[in-house]
């Protein structure tokens, strides 16, 4: 995100103020205490306050810490495109717990993201990413069809073990082969996905390989065999991005958020 400074040029009246200002003792006593308001640096720009600019998203806001972003993978997937591409942007925090009525009019069916695109609001995060990618080609982003593929079955398998009850119904396993595949894939194709450069695959897949690491950890006291040094290396390099260290969510949420579908 951006700020810009505005700049004052001096006037006669400002340079005679300033010099009379010179003149006075400003000295506290020694036992006067100065108090200074700490800056808020997680605050939401509104509106009206946006740069014209700039992107606005809307996108979901922490339960555990306030002005803080949410824990939607599919947010961050947004947002991780918007920063690579140097995008600026400007966040709406929304509560989903209550949305607040200007959100539902924007978003009718209540979910996030959703972005202002050419002054309409888009939902789904398919497809704003494609449309990002195709309004703001460079850097590209793009993948080969061929490529779009991998990884793809890594979440859902990720869920159906974190919410299973029974250690023998052969989730851990799906789980497993599934990561076995992306090791395989990463060994011969990396570091990244698309090769030598992160894309829109990475991009989509890092903040998931992110939850599966903070709730499988935390639910399941499991976590990626050192069997899989592929996978483990993939998953360090991205959550070590820039772009993903300022857009990820704060772990206490991540736990928060799959509470209801682990003890449901």
């Amino acid at each position: 995100m951006s700020t810009t400074a505005l700049r004052i040029q001096p006037s006669t009246t400002t340079t005679a103020i300033c010099s009379a200002i010179n003149h006075i003792d400003f000295t506290l006593p020694r036992n006067y205490a100065v108090f200074r308001r700490p800056r808020n640096r997680n605050r939401t720009v509104s509106a009206a306050a946006s740069s014209s600019d700039h992107l606005q998203i809307c996108v979901k806001a922490s339960v555990t810490a306030p002005n803080k972003l949410g824990d939607c993978p599919f947010c961050q997937r947004v947002l991780l495109t918007m920063e690579e591409k140097h995008l600026p942007y400007d966040m709406k925090l929304v509560d989903l717990g209550n949305k607040p009525e200007w959100f539902l009019k924007l978003s009718p069916e209540g979910k996030v993201p959703v972005v202002k695109l050419d002054e309409k609001w888009v939902p789904d995060s398919d497809i704003i990413t494609q449309a990002l990618e195709e309004k703001y080609p460079d850097p590209a982003l793009g993948i080969p069809p061929d490529k779009s593929s991998v990884g793809l079955k890594i979440f859902s398998t990720f869920i159906g073990f974190l919410k299973s009850k029974d250690p023998s119904d052969g989730t851990e396993k799906a789980l497993l082969d599934e990561l076995s595949s992306f090791d395989n894939y990463i060994k011969e194709n990396g570091p990244f996905i698309n090769g030598e450069k992160v894309s829109s695959a990475d991009l989509s897949l890092g903040p998931k390989l992110y939850h599966l690491e903070i709730a499988l950890g935390h639910y399941k006291k499991w976590a990626v065999p050192d069997s899989l040094p592929y996978v483990k290396s993939y998953m360090k390099t991205i959550f070590s991005l820039d772009s993903f260290i300022k857009t990820r969510a704060l772990p206490e949420d991540v736990v928060a958020g799959w509470r209801p579908k682990v003890l449901g």
